[in-house]
Formats: structure tokens, C-alpha cells, sequence
């Protein structure tokens, strides 16, 4: 078999597996995985403490404690503690605005702030497991998670608990939204999370390897006490790294189809560039649990290869990437110069079909998508979707390039990063405490 032939073959699988993958990966969108646990006991409910970690939040920390503090139910009583990080902008000021005895405002000042996510986080786990030590309510206690620009849907922590009814279970995920998305990049984003990614959560959920988001993540207190005093970690990703780190506990972590957060989307291309770096680095720091999950007995063969399968595949995407585009210009370039480079000649190749072929493998699996979205959520217009999916390839290119950019960060050393920038928002209306029923 020649280069040519070698390679025709090679473009055929491309153009076969690529969109029929993503095609099977898609059906899942419509997966609803039943919780399985019996109802929640109205003597006894779970207690919600939800945590925002705050870090010059001004333009929109008002509008997400005023989020979280409505999801307070007779079932679902909430409170609600904002980590001042060290904010030097208006944020301890709106914080002080909001008056409500549901709301716990902790202020860390330097040189104890701006530590990173993480170490906001473990101070208000350490605030949240004193109080409930101290009223023995450890054990149905629930610890969230919800990111300055968070927004939590009503009625979500009722699937929420329906999940942690089952003992094993010890944190659950909610699906993510991106609210913003008139702006082409935001709903690109969208896209990502709410298809893409939820129809992988909902594949990861029937092989028990859930992963856990920085937005919407809810863990149980009894099982963030059994990593430690201090459960999140310095990683660049310390979603990512918890969500291991309660997998190797032994501890079965759900997706939640229906509970939805929604999040501000990034509209600068730079800015997402930027926080994708960031999060292909966190993976790579998390590299380092491949080990520890080959050695756990808990965990199954299939299971085992879907965690290598997200731990791994972005950086296999990114050099694979390369490769097809350095082989079509080859074989572009031998059809026209008529040179024989690494066996493709101009009598036996087709440049324009090998290139129709790849921008083929590459649009399709994004018009799925953007079908999908039309599909499973309806709050967008069918030529919007159309128009999303075919921009989708430029997407999944940025994404190679950070992964790139991430593997020079972390063998330059470069971990330090700046805080992503949020978008001015209209404030919301007060959130009114609702009526405990006795």
C-alpha cells in the first residue's frame, strides 16, 4: 500500500469515525439517569450551605447571592457565605447592601487572600464544619458551590437532594448554561456546556465517572471532611482535582440532568484563549491521580477508561490536530507541484478531495450539535444553531492551540494567572426568605 493510498484510507476513517462519534456521544443528551434514592424526609432535611468565593465580584456578586438565597425552601432551607477574597473594588460594599440573616459574609485579607479558589473555599468549609459540628447536622449537610456570576435555577436543589438520598452517593453536578449568549462566542460556549458536555456527564454518570465543574458542583459535608482539613487543593483546576479525589474515596458522584446553573460566557477571543490555557494546565497537574485510578480496586475497567479518555484525549487532540493539517497540506502541495513527498504524488493524490474531506470531518460534528441545541432546548432560532455549528471547527482549533499554550506554561514553570474579568449586569430583586413549614 503506497503513501496515497495509505492516506485516502486514513482521511476515510476521519470522515467516519469523527462525526459518528460525536453523533452516538450526542444521543446521550437525552439520557435521564433516575436518582434512585427514596424522598427526602421533611423532619429531617438536608441542610444547603451554599459557598461563592469572591474576588472583585461588584459587577454581578448581588445578583448571584440573591440567586442563591432564593432557592431556599421549606425542604431545601439554604444559607449562603461569600468569601470576600481580598476585593479592592466595590464588593464589600454591595455585600454590606444586602441584608438577610441567611448570608455569612467571611473577608480574608492579604497576605492570607488572593491564595487562589481553592483556599477560599477550604476557609468557608472550615467556617460551614464548625457550625454544623456544633449543631449536629454534619450528616445531611450539603456544600455548594456557585461561581461569583452563578445563577441557580428554582426548584434545583429538590433534584439535588433526590440524588443524595442514596447513601453512596457523596456529590452531585449540576448541568451548566451560559446566559448570555446573543454575543456568537458566549453561545458557542453554550453549546460546549450544554450539549457537548452535558451529554458527556450523562454518559460518564452510567460508567460512575462524573467529573466535577468550579460551577454548580454540591458535596457532602461528611465526605469533604473525610479528605481533609483542607479538600480543595491549589490545582489550577481544583474542581477537576476533588472530583478524583471523591471518586478514590470511594464515594459515587451524580449528574444532575434537570438542576441547571447558568454562568456568564467569555466574548473576548483572548479571554477565552486565556481561561482554557488555564484549565488544560489544571489537567495536566491532574495527570498525576492516572496511578492512583489504575490502582483502585473500586474502580472498573470501563470506567477506568473514560477517566484516561478525558484526562488524556486533550493532549492526543491537540498534536492529532496538527498532524491532519500538516498531512492535507502535503498532499495539497504534492497535487500542484507535482513532487512526491512522503510517498503522495500529483498522479495518484486528489487535493481537493483530501481537503473536502477534513473540513467535512471537521463541520459535521458541529452541525450536530447546534441541531441538538435547536432540539433539546428550543430557545433558539434553527438558522442561529445552523449558523453556531459551522463556527464550531474555529472553536475546537482554539482549543488545540491552549492546549498547546498549556503545555509550554507548565514546563516553563508559569502557574500564576489573573482573574477573569466579568461583564456589568442588571441587578436582580431581593430574594425573600421563604416560610419554614414546622
Amino acid at each position: 500500500m503506497n503513501g496515497t493510498t495509505q492516506f485516502a484510507t486514513f482521511m476515510l476513517v476521519l470522515l467516519v469515525f469523527w462525526p459518528s462519534y460525536n453523533l452516538v456521544l450526542a444521543l446521550f443528551v437525552w439520557w435521564r439517569p433516575k436518582p434512585g434514592g427514596s424522598e427526602v424526609s421533611s423532619r429531617h432535611p438536608l441542610q444547603y450551605w451554599i459557598i461563592i468565593p469572591a474576588l472583585n465580584e461588584e459587577r454581578v456578586v448581588a445578583n448571584t447571592v440573591r440567586s442563591a438565597l432564593a432557592l431556599d425552601g421549606a425542604r431545601t432551607p439554604v444559607q449562603v457565605v461569600v468569601v470576600d477574597d481580598g476585593s479592592d473594588d466595590g464588593t464589600p460594599h454591595v455585600l454590606a447592601e444586602i441584608d438577610d440573616h441567611r448570608l455569612h459574609v467571611l473577608r480574608r485579607t492579604l497576605p492570607d487572600a488572593r491564595k487562589g479558589k481553592g483556599e477560599a473555599l477550604n476557609h468557608a468549609f472550615r467556617y460551614i464544619r464548625g457550625l454544623a459540628e456544633e449543631a449536629g447536622t454534619v450528616h445531611r449537610t450539603i456544600v455548594g458551590v456557585i461561581d461569583g456570576d452563578g445563577r441557580g435555577e428554582p426548584g434545583m436543589l429538590s433534584e439535588i437532594s433526590a440524588y443524595f438520598a442514596q447513601r453512596q452517593v457523596g456529590a452531585v453536578q449540576c448541568r451548566v448554561r451560559i446566559h448570555n449568549r446573543t454575543n456568537l462566542l458566549a453561545f458557542l460556549q453554550d453549546l460546549e456546556f450544554s450539549c457537548v458536555v452535558d451529554a458527556s456527564q450523562s454518559l460518564r454518570d452510567v460508567l460512575g465517572t462524573v467529573g466535577l465543574g468550579g460551577n454548580g458542583q454540591f458535596v457532602r459535608l461528611a465526605t469533604l471532611m473525610g479528605l481533609g482539613d483542607a479538600p480543595w487543593s491549589a490545582c489550577l483546576v481544583e474542581d477537576l482535582e476533588l472530583g478524583l479525589r471523591v471518586h478514590l474515596s470511594g464515594r459515587l458522584i451524580r449528574y444532575a440532568t434537570r438542576a441547571t446553573i447558568t454562568q456568564q460566557g467569555l466574548i473576548d477571543a483572548n479571554r477565552l484563549l486565556r481561561q482554557r490555557t488555564r484549565w488544560g494546565q489544571g489537567n495536566l497537574q491532574c495527570l498525576g491521580y492516572v496511578p492512583k485510578l489504575v490502582r483502585a480496586k473500586h474502580v472498573g475497567s470501563f470506567a477506568l477508561l473514560e477517566f484516561l479518555q478525558y484526562l488524556l484525549t486533550p493532549w492526543l487532540v491537540a498534536p492529532m490536530t496538527l498532524l491532519i493539517t500538516a498531512l492535507v497540506g502535503i498532499n495539497f502541495y504534492a497535487q500542484f507541484s507535482g513532487h512526491s513527498i512522503l510517498g503522495l504524488t500529483a498522479s495518484s493524490s486528489n487535493a481537493l478531495l483530501a481537503l473536502g474531506v477534513w473540513l467535512l470531518a471537521l463541520v459535521l460534528p458541529g452541525l450536530i450539535w447546534g441541531v441538538v441545541h435547536r432540539l433539546k432546548h428550543g430557545d433558539e432560532p434553527l438558522w442561529r444553531c445552523l449558523v453556531v455549528g459551522l463556527v464550531y471547527p474555529a472553536f475546537l482549533i482554539l482549543g488545540s492551540i491552549s492546549t498547546l499554550r498549556a503545555l509550554y506554561r507548565h514546563f516553563a514553570g508559569r502557574n500564576t494567572w489573573a482573574k477573569t474579568e466579568r461583564l456589568a449586569e442588571t441587578e436582580s430583586p431581593p430574594a425573600k426568605p421563604v416560610p419554614r413549614v414546622a
